[in-house]
């Protein structure tokens, strides 16, 4: 493995019985970066991070983490070079915050001053609190604590943000670029797309159990064709078409269908700066690199079809595009 490669996987197989996790991914996190998996539950994300970390065996494939395979006499002094924080860490209740991260430094060679990564994490008005007392994001920062306590050079964060309000996920966002900023490599498991956008370097967009996208954020949503998106829904029935259009033959068709839903993806396409586009329940998305000639385009194309719109809307392309764009669907509704 190259020295710059803080993570090799090859042709990766998880099966349980008859299910397969994990079907065929290869990887390759290069040392000093944030990577992500990226995909909805079930994916194969955690059985992916398990297997990296020692937990899991894999059906088939090879794994090198920091140089090393495990099961090969050296999994002590690997694990030493690791940090973990899972989607839920259960602590005993009536240890404070300074017990627990000490405890978690007796178990590495060389630990961090417990005071020192308490405070990193935010902690320090906690220090004495047992872990009982700490609210659901405070738990998670005592998580990352234990984590980085032994100075890994290796940190996996599975889902470390799920269920957590939006300012404690900032929060760990934080922690988590500090980290990298000190040259050490994250692979971080997340099925928020905005997450993996504003933190990971590299992304890998998993589905059923294959890496179905693999680049930067930036790269990836490139591959749509065009940085922004027009969000376009069409009235569905006679009082909101009425509404909208002011024009009675506007509303829905009688099997129920839109009359949008009869614009074709050609017809679409052909419109001033459009690059892609795609349906979804929530209605039409137009990849676009010029919404200011696309808008009105699509507003002249409506009104000569007497088509009458309920929504329209603009905004900048994100990972929730490209996972659409990829899959057919949204990740949310996964």
């Amino acid at each position: 493995m190259p020295p710059t490669s803080a993570v090799s996987v090859r042709a990766l197989v998880k099966r349980f019985g008859d299910v397969v996790a994990v079907d065929g991914i290869d990887l390759e996190v290069p040392a000093g970066i944030c990577f992500g998996l990226l995909g909805p539950n079930g994916a194969g994300k955690t059985t992916t991070s398990e297997i990296v970390l020692g937990i899991q065996k894999p059906t088939a494939g090879e794994v090198l983490v920091l140089g090393r395979q495990w099961g090969r006499g050296h999994d002590r002094p690997l694990r030493a070079r690791l940090g973990i924080v899972l989607q839920e860490t259960r602590f005993p209740e009536r240890l404070t915050v300074r017990e627990l991260v000490e405890l978690f430094g007796s178990f590495y060679p060389r630990p961090r001053p417990a005071a020192e990564v308490i405070a990193e994490v935010g902690l320090t008005e906690k220090t004495g609190a047992w872990s009982m007392k700490l609210s659901g994001g405070q738990r998670q920062r005592l998580a990352l604590a234990c984590a980085l306590v032994g100075d890994p050079e290796l940190m996996i964060l599975d889902e470390p943000t799920t269920g957590l309000d939006p300012q404690a996920r900032l929060h760990i966002g934080d922690l988590v670029r500090s980290y990298r900023g000190r040259g050490r490599t994250t692979i971080l498991s997340t099925h928020y797309m905005d997450e993996a956008e504003r933190l990971c370097d590299v992304v890998a967009v998993i589905d059923h159990g294959k890496v179905i996208a693999l680049g930067s954020p930036a790269e990836l949503i490139a591959r749509l064709g065009g940085g922004q998106v027009v969000e376009v829904d069409f009235a569905r029935d006679g009082a909101e078409s009425a509404a909208a259009a002011g024009a009675a033959n506007a509303g829905s068709l009688p099997d129920g269908r839109s009359p949008g839903d009869d614009l074709g993806d050609a017809e679409l396409t052909r419109l001033p700066g459009v690059r892609g586009v795609q349906r979804s329940p929530d209605g039409l998305l137009l990849a676009t690199d010029a919404p200011h000639v696309t808008v009105p385009a699509l507003l002249g194309l409506a009104e000569q079809r007497r088509i009458a719109l309920a929504r329209l809307a603009t905004r900048e392309a994100t990972l929730e595009d490209v996972f659409l764009s990829l899959t057919g669907r949204r990740l949310r509704d996964v």
